[in-house]
């Protein structure tokens, strides 16, 4: 049965300009020029300023309210006034610059060269094969990956042939074609996993010796034993010494297990990092800088002003004026945001550059505080989320180095002596523990548990593998090496 009825909801939205600000917050330094420059190129109502001072400009100009009541319909509908104030000017700019008219510009060059896959080409090129043949290749090297690895099983791409080019081949023809790609340089490309790709660069070495002999035994017939370091297993199927053992496994671990970066472009992922934040000790003072090097000055086109002034005057012309409208909105909208986001990165990292006084002054990560988004929030007086957004994706620039905001917020922990410490500081103890471990009989989380204990950090033992993991350190047993 249908029933109508009337129902109250509140509903809170974000409105346009705060989802702009929220987007802008994301951006980091880096990638700010290049959004600048798409909001320049859609809008024609912004434009970077150039020496443009609001002081300069007639006096007229500046103080025009169009307080009379001589205003079209159309003037009065809209509130030109709104428009074609000289307000807008380039004042979130502050003091971020960083730089000087007289700084060099320096450049880093990026050479550019051959990439992976145009580098197997080229060396196929060279070989004689049937046209049939040489499809058949080319195939098999544009489905290498970036370290050069065949990921995809023959039947697949025999499947592609045949439907993307109407080529018929079996599974042995391509099996063939695959070992003159295997023969290409660099050696090990090719290969359909890590054993194939070293047992392959095994049988290239020029320098055949016993220990090459021993190292292909090793990853023919113990690869998973050699993969979970069970060296004694190895030494007693083989009948083999310790050093003779090692030597075969230095063997192996001189290989490259990634042929396809050695390319130029096996660096293409390779990004610079462009800190948003500079923090200059200055006698034991912290200076904090905003990096604005990426944000040119904007403002509102004046000649989109005098348009909309003219049309304004035209009852006939409210679609134009309309739309000019809607792209000054859109520019003081945006110029607005960019100001905000200023604002916002500074408070929120003067805030953190308190919270962390005492580290950002010496370096010494024993010195950080335990600290979490809440704790600058609360202390900004911005929501979570917003400081979420400032932390995850900008950089700071100090005397000892350059950081991801992330990286200092911790959860914390408290020592048996009541004091709360910062789990960055536990971590920091671990690695230096592990480092200096006797690689030989390395430390298992039981004993690095009872080493931090002796020094006031109790923790699990769940807690010191969770700690491990998280700094990328492998179990005991992985880290074991032959004397």
């Amino acid at each position: 049965m249908l029933r109508q009825s009337l129902l109250l909801k509140l509903q809170q939205k974000l409105s346009p300009q705060q989802i702009q600000l929220m987007k802008l917050l994301q951006v980091p330094t880096l990638e700010l020029e290049q959004r600048i420059k798409e909001e320049l190129e859609q809008n024609p109502a912004l434009e970077e300023s150039e020496d443009w001072d609001a002081e300069s400009l007639p006096e007229e100009n500046q103080n025009d309210d169009y307080e009379d009541d001589t205003r079209t319909e159309a003037e009065k509908e809209i509130d030109i006034s709104d428009y074609l104030g000289d307000d807008d000017g380039p004042d979130y700019k502050y003091e971020a610059n960083n730089r000087s008219a007289d700084d060099e510009e320096k450049v880093m060059p990026i050479s550019q060269g051959t990439g992976f896959h145009e580098q197997l080409l080229s060396q196929l090129s060279w070989r004689i094969l049937t046209e049939h043949e040489r499809i058949l290749a080319e195939t098999l090297i544009g489905n290498l990956d970036d370290n050069g690895y065949l990921r995809r099983d023959l039947e697949s791409i025999i499947d592609d042939l045949a439907f993307t080019q109407n080529i018929n081949t079996t599974a042995a023809e391509l099996e063939r074609m695959l070992q003159v790609v295997q023969d290409l340089d660099p050696a090990g490309v090719g290969a359909r996993d890590l054993r194939e790709c070293l047992l392959l660069q095994l049988v290239r070495k020029e320098n055949i010796t016993d220990n090459t002999f021993l190292a292909k035994e090793i990853l023919e017939d113990f690869f998973e034993e050699f993969t979970k370091k069970h060296y004694d297993k190895i030494k007693v199927a083989l009948e083999v010494s310790d050093e003779e053992l090692k030597s075969a496994i230095d063997e192996i671990i001189h290989l490259n297990p990634k042929p396809g970066n050695s390319g130029t472009d096996g660096t293409k992922n390779t990004q610079a990092i462009i800190p948003d934040f500079l923090i200059v000790n200055q006698e034991n003072n912290l200076e904090l800088t905003l990096n604005g090097r990426n944000a040119p000055d904007l403002r509102v086109s004046p000649y989109f002003k005098e348009m909309l002034s003219g049309y304004a005057e035209n009852k006939q012309n409210k679609e134009a004026v309309q739309f000019i409208k809607q792209k000054i909105d859109a520019a003081k909208w945006f110029i607005d945001a960019i100001k905000q986001r200023h604002e916002t990165l500074l408070y929120t990292m003067s805030a953190i550059m308190e919270y962390q006084y005492d580290y950002f002054l010496t370096g010494d990560e024993t010195k950080l505080k335990p600290m979490i988004l809440k704790d600058i929030a609360d202390k900004v007086g911005l929501d979570i989320s917003t400081v979420s957004r400032v932390a995850n994706s900008k950089y700071v620039q100090t005397d000892f180095g350059t950081f991801l905001l992330k990286s200092f917020f911790s959860e914390s922990l408290t020592k048996d002596d009541g004091e709360e410490v910062s789990t960055k500081e536990v971590k920091k103890i671990l690695q230096e523990r592990i480092d200096a471990e006797d690689k030989q009989n390395p430390l298992t989380d039981e004993k690095l548990m009872e080493l931090l204990k002796e020094q006031g950090y109790v923790l699990a033992r769940r807690t010191v593998a969770k700690y491990r993991e998280q700094l990328q350190i492998p179990v005991a047993r992985l880290r074991k090496e032959l004397a």
